[in-house]
């Protein structure tokens, strides 16, 4: 009798499903990689409407952001109920930061 436990067998994955999630995991890198960009330029935000004593929230420009990002998303065939919770969580996150750099909390 041998101490190794069974380990399940894992069956072998079709190739084209071995390539669509390599392609997955490849898009889901680039976004990492755009969010952080993204957010790179709007601590820069944070810090110039903190130096201009300007609030952290813009409520226009967010809601004009909204408007373009849903035609974005029409326009791609993405759901835009989607894409604008997926950018109000973003805006959200971006506000916290902003308020935590005028603040003195960088």
């Amino acid at each position: 009798m041998s101490d190794v436990p069974d380990v399940p067998e894992v069956p072998e994955v079709p190739a084209e499903l071995a390539r669509l999630r390599s392609s997955i995991d490849n898009i889901d890198a680039a976004l990492v990689h755009l969010l952080a960009e993204r957010f790179k330029c709007t601590q820069q935000v944070g810090r110039l409407k903190a130096e201009q004593h300007l609030p952290a929230a813009d409520p226009q420009r967010e809601e004009r952001q909204i408007a373009r990002l849903r035609s974005l998303a029409d326009s791609a065939g993405l759901d835009p109920v989607f894409a604008e919770a997926f950018l109000n969580f973003i805006i959200a996150e971006v506000i916290h930061h902003h308020e935590r750099i005028a603040n003195g909390d960088t």
